[in-house]
């Protein structure tokens, strides 16, 4: 288990180095795989044969020094994403039986970088909610606590991250699907700029607001896959974080508008002090918008409930979330999501204004307003002034932005919570500033000193002590 527990670009070394080859490694990821696995619930398929012949063909290319920048590194694809020849479900059991005969183009960057795929992660039904469970293939649990919820859509690329099961998982957000997990599960979670990522062939649903980006353990993992995710992006070199003396960041702990918790405001004030002894020049200030979760919710799902429409699915095979969020897009009108299509630029202008008037690129936020909560519970958090009849969730209000402006997005651990479960932090910039945001947080993550450790479910490491 002592190469699991490293991150990708320590993974990566050791097999450029022959201290570990492809197969071994594999081999060790695919065995502690299977101890975590019963209790997490982190995958929707595991592709352990196809994945055994890469890494004998990673091995013979290592050997001749051509197994490519991810040469032999074991890694996951959430659900949703195509991989030609195996089923695609997207966490329903209407497209259990769909196998696409494509492979979406940031699998295949992934894999001509010498990745190997050995399993598919869950998602909710369609990828449409903030937490991880479905019909058909049940709830995914957070490893730091089994009880919680590991977050969503990308809940069990998160879950599988955190516990060590591939150093790094390509997860989806179209509205803080890859944050949301991330924040919870106390690992890396990178947005991208919208299109900086390929993601077609893909399912058409939500195809204005999603980004495909890097789940890891670190920033400069993130990075890593960025630059082979991206066609455009500066190649990857080590050591590219920045300093951070008179740097001008843009910080607000609540955005004006969202809930959040005491524990997740004095982590955020924790973190604005260190900033300021490193040298920042820390600005207060936001875009002044009102909560974007009412223009969020129309767009996505009156997205949502018109790609459903053509497919015919049987609604009786649909589970009940996904149903009411796609019967809840379905009440609007195209002028009333045109409405919120012109919304989106007001989001837009307000942060480039934001930007412009503070000389600087980057805004910081908390990630979430609250700590993972247990399952099967809704956080108190929410918001009551929604077109429908029940409230919606509002504890994720510091996301929807940057889908709907399409600005890239990290989140990065900032400490530990009063119920000891992750806190995160989000840092932001404009359209293509994928780059800075990536060197920021990489410098605010030297900062944290956030551990980069893999976390073992507490039955397990219970387990262990008993048989020692």
């Amino acid at each position: 288990m002592q190469y699991i527990k490293k991150t990708a670009i320590q993974q990566i070394d050791a097999l450029k180095t022959g201290e570990i080859s492809a197969t071994e490694l594999l081999e060790q990821t695919i065995t502690h795989a299977d101890k975590i696995d019963p209790y997490l619930n982190p995958f929707a398929q595991k592709l352990y044969n196809r994945a055994r012949q890469l890494a004998s063909e990673a091995d013979k290319k290592l050997e001749k020094g051509k197994a490519g920048l991810l040469g032999g590194l074991p890694i996951t694809i959430k659900d949703s994403q195509f991989l030609a020849g195996y089923p695609c479900a997207n966490g329903s059991r209407t497209l259990r039986e769909f196998v696409p005969n494509e492979t979406c183009r940031a699998v295949e960057l992934l894999e001509q970088a010498g990745a190997i795929i050995f399993a598919k992660t869950t998602c909710p039904e369609f990828s449409l909610t903030g937490i991880t469970s479905s019909e058909l293939y049940g709830l995914t649990s957070n490893p730091w606590n089994l009880g919680r919820t590991c977050g969503g859509s990308s809940g069990g690329a998160a879950a599988s991250v955190a516990a060590g099961l591939g150093a790094f998982s390509l997860g989806g957000d179209g509205g803080g699907s890859i944050r949301i997990p991330a924040g919870f599960c106390g690992i890396v979670g990178f947005k991208p700029s919208f299109g900086a990522i390929p993601r077609e062939p893909c399912f058409p649903s939500w195809q204005s607001i999603v980004s495909y980006g890097p789940m890891t353990r670190s920033v400069a993992d993130a990075h890593l896959m960025y630059s082979v995710l991206n066609p455009d992006a500066a190649a990857y070199q080590e050591s590219q974080s920045l300093g951070l003396k008179d740097y001008p960041l843009i910080v607000s702990e609540d955005l004006g508008i969202a809930p959040v918790d005491g524990d997740v405001r004095q982590a955020f004030r924790s973190l604005l002090d260190k900033l300021a002894n490193s040298g920042a020049r820390l600005i207060d200030d936001s875009p002044g918008l009102p909560s974007s979760v009412v223009t969020w919710a129309v767009t996505a799902s009156f997205d949502a409930a018109m790609h459903a429409k053509p497919k015919n699915h049987d609604a009786a095979s649909i589970g009940e979330v996904a149903r009411d969020f796609i019967d809840f897009g379905g009440q609007f009108t195209q002028e009333e999501f045109q409405r919120a299509q012109d919304n989106r630029q007001v989001i837009r202008d307000a942060y480039q204004t934001m930007f412009e008037r503070n000389k600087s690129s980057i805004l910081i936020t908390p990630t979430l307003g609250c700590e993972a909560f247990p399952h099967g519970s809704i956080h108190p958090h929410k918001i009551e002034d929604m077109p429908i009849e029940k409230p919606w969730l509002d504890w994720a209000s510091f996301l929807y932005d940057a889908n709907l402006a399409e600005l890239p997005a990290c989140a990065i651990p900032m400490g530990i919570g009063d119920e000891g479960l992750p806190l995160s932090l989000q840092v932001l910039g404009p359209i293509g500033s994928d780059e800075e945001v990536l060197r920021v947080a990489e410098a605010i993550e030297t900062l944290i000193d956030w551990q980069h450790s893999i976390v073992i479910p507490q039955p397990i490491v219970e387990s262990l002590q008993q048989s020692a």
